[in-house]
């Protein structure tokens, strides 16, 4: 890539500059702290949650389980698949001083969203009872997922607007605002979901209904401050809508944004295989694997915290002629993931009651949840570390390996879980030792692409 002209150097802000200049391991620091900030306010509204819905009772759980990995799905694809690509992109038309080239793919990337969410809440809609059965749910477990499921899906197009507005920002070099508004609406959602679940005064409350309809609604208000925050004159990259629309800027878009979707799709895809699976052992293992599996979830924001600022880094670095660069800030951001999340998971697996008594008195319970904790908690850091590469990928625009790696930790955990239930007739620890051989996998494999060359530049 030939370097930039004068004119794109004077044009760039001095964000971008930052990206292209800053010291590496103090640029992702300053950048990624308020991410980090606004995203444990999301993962402890997850913790919330499953605290809240587990008042409701063991059937209130387990249904929650059945739904948890497609509402992660959605969070993942909107906001670490599509968004990563719309980061990526904005960040390197900025990277190569067009801002007009920024403004107008935010243009399309909004649009893209609304298309995208529309096709992912009518297939979970239309197809919620099977997929939900398939996953093990029955009776009155099953009945709760739908109602859960109903509420959810029906607003998602808010939660797909609200990242893909996020993720617009963050591709000109601010994370502070997304995070600003992950933090309030964590706030709004604390109050309001139990008012919702459990009433107050006359109002009786929806039940575990009430928990899906708080989340619609403090999406709606951060899709709100979002949109007012992109429409002001002097914002890095304004929303427009009065450019023409072009079906190169969507494939653009698209060109990072569909394979994108496929590593979520695949590591969801993972979790969902294994519910199935833990289903098998009963209603008590389904609750307990749920519990469990939900730290997962909540390492997933605090690694996309670091990953994004990959992702931005990656790109405008990229844009401005500069790989090298993008791909030594990754393997910083790479170290200090590994760190942190291999930290949680070393706890968690020494001390698994310090997250299931979150969540549940139930023995039973507990004995599952812990028992998986024990064996997968201390391979976190492979997970962390797996996934923070992703997102650096996505900034250079070269999935490929990253999906080869996601592949094959699917089918890792399909085949040999299938023999170690079905066919070994094996006891869960069985199953949590796949999964736990899956995240190491995982981890190798992106981390061996990225050592190999396989983005096309050196060092």
């Amino acid at each position: 890539m030939s370097a930039p002209s004068a004119v794109a150097t004077a044009s760039r802000s001095k964000r971008t500059e930052a990206l292209l200049q800053g010291p590496l391991l103090k640029t992702i620091l300053q950048l990624a702290t308020p991410n980090i900030l606004g995203l444990f306010a999301s993962t402890g509204i997850i913790a919330y949650d499953g605290y809240i819905i587990g008042l409701l009772g063991t059937q209130a759980l387990a249904g929650a389980a059945l739904v948890f990995p497609i509402a992660m799905l959605m969070q993942q694809m909107s906001n670490g698949a599509l968004g990563g690509s719309i980061n990526s992109v904005v960040a390197q038309a900025l990277g190569s001083g067009d801002r007009a080239l920024a403004e107008r793919l935010a243009q399309h990337a909004l649009a893209t969203a609304l298309i995208m969410a529309a096709i992912f809440s009518l297939i979970v809609l239309g197809f919620g009872p099977s997929i939900y059965t398939l996953l093990g749910g029955s009776g009155e477990n099953l009945q709760v997922a739908l109602t859960y499921s109903t509420v959810l899906f029906a607003g998602g197009f808010t939660v797909w607007l609200t990242n893909t507005l996020s993720a617009i920002v963050r591709g000109s070099g601010n994370m502070a605002i997304p995070s600003y508004m992950l933090i309030g609406t964590a706030v709004l959602h604390a109050g309001l979901c139990p008012l919702l679940v459990f009433g107050w005064g006359p109002f009786g409350g929806l039940g575990i209904a009430g928990a899906a309809a708080s989340t619609v609604a403090v999406n709606v208000l951060a899709t709100s401050v979002m949109l007012a925050y992109l429409l002001r004159p002097q914002a890095a990259v304004r929303l427009r809508f009065s450019g023409a629309w072009s079906s190169i800027l969507f494939r653009t878009i698209l060109r990072i944004g569909l394979p994108g979707a496929l590593s979520p799709l695949l590591s969801n895809s993972s979790i969902l295989i294994a519910t199935a699976y833990v289903g098998t052992y009963g209603i008590s293992a389904l609750a307990g694997f749920g519990v469990a599996a939900r730290l997962e979830f909540i390492l997933i924001p605090i690694v996309f915290g670091i990953g994004t600022v990959l992702t931005t880094m990656a790109a405008t670095n990229i844009g401005a002629g500069n790989p090298g660069r993008a791909i030594r800030a990754t393997w910083t951001g790479a170290l200090l993931v590994a760190i942190i999340t291999g930290t949680i998971g070393l706890t968690v697996g020494l001390f698994p009651l310090l997250w299931m008594r979150w969540f549940t008195a139930d023995p039973a319970i507990i004995a599952f949840g812990s028992a998986y904790l024990n064996i997968v908690g201390p391979c976190y850091g492979f997970f962390g570390v797996g996934l923070v590469l992703f997102f650096a990928s996505q900034g250079s625009g070269k999935l490929g390996w990253v999906l080869i790696g996601s592949t094959t930790r699917v089918v890792f955990v399909a085949v040999a879980g299938w023999v170690a239930v079905h066919w070994l007739k094996a006891e869960p620890q069985a199953m949590f030792i796949v999964v736990a051989i899956g995240f190491t996998l995982y981890a190798t494999i992106n981390a061996l692409s990225l050592y190999l060359g396989r983005w096309g530049f050196k060092a």
